[in-house]
């Protein structure tokens, strides 16, 4: 039996007034006990990236610590030698359909969670949670059965499906959180004007989940876009293959072009950093407002 959840009434709370003049603990902290280790963190950070830049824009053979002179050669080598353009593409098509799937359907049952109490309520979001510690490694015999009963090997539909399914669980829970975080009241104030359960949903409540979902998309889609594993065992043809299955290509057994592999990761690495460069404003106030209750 489904039973709609009767919203909370809403209370008040008042904070004590915090006396004037009375400075916090942390303004007291002096500069350099913040500002050392934050510099040292940022050099830790940062030597790595430097040093895939040095090999991918200085010439092979050059052992300089400075780029100069700069070349592309290593980009237009693995862009165009190594079929890069193609892996790159399929890790588009790969994420930004991961992205929607699991952004559609979590948004779903993220409502189903939120709105409506049923009986096993408790015991499907324990099963929810417990799924995120099965690794999906356990799961590639099985998921590559069920894929070629479907025909679905060499396609990148199955790779598709098993990172939707790896990526709803989390994405149910936090959805189900910002949901929460959304005045019931909006809704019923909704329906009193005419409108129906969907109507409301998606003039109401969606647009007040925007950040919310931006935080679970990007992941989802940063998850599939640097997913190795499906991409490895579920597709054989070069030709659909994906950036991180293309970047063990340029290591082999004898060898390992380290100026192909470096160029290839700053490929691989860039969208990302631009895509979490535009969506930063709306995946931490996302992520704040979910972490608020649920």
């Amino acid at each position: 039996m489904i039973t709609e959840i009767a919203p909370a009434p809403e209370r008040v709370a008042s904070e004590p007034a915090r006396p004037r003049g009375r400075r916090r603990a942390w303004d007291e902290v002096p500069r350099r006990h913040i500002y050392v280790p934050l510099t040292i963190y940022l050099l830790f950070t940062l030597i790595p990236f430097y040093w895939i830049l040095l090999f991918a824009l200085r010439p092979a053979g050059s052992t300089s610590l400075v780029p100069w002179p700069m070349t592309f050669e290593h980009f237009r080598k693995v862009w165009t030698e190594r079929s890069f353009g193609t892996y790159f593409a399929n890790s588009v098509y790969v994420g930004l359909a991961t992205l929607v799937l699991t952004t559609v359907v979590a948004l779903a049952g993220g409502y189903a969670l939120a709105r409506f109490d049923f009986r096993i309520k408790r015991g499907f979001l324990l099963a929810l949670l417990c799924s995120q510690f099965v690794p999906g490694a356990l799961l590639l015999v099985p998921l590559f059965q069920i894929f070629a009963k479907l025909q679905m090997i060499n396609s990148l539909g199955s790779v598709i499906i098993a990172e939707t399914v790896f990526q709803l669980p989390l994405s149910m829970i936090l959805i189900s959180g910002f949901i929460r975080n959304v005045p019931y009241s909006l809704e019923e104030a909704a329906w009193v004007d005419g409108c129906d359960r969907l109507t409301a949903f998606r003039i109401v409540v969606l647009p007040l989940l925007r950040p919310g979902l931006i935080a679970v998309g990007s992941f989802a889609f940063v998850h599939a876009w640097n997913h190795f594993l499906f991409a490895l065992m579920f597709l054989s043809d070069q030709s659909k293959q994906t950036i991180p299955v293309g970047l063990s290509t340029l290591m082999s057994a004898d060898s390992v072009d380290l100026g192909a592999l470096a160029a290839g990761g700053i490929i691989a690495a860039v969208p990302v950093v631009i895509v979490f460069a535009f969506i930063q404003k709306w995946l931490i106030t996302g992520f704040s407002a979910g972490a608020v209750k649920g």
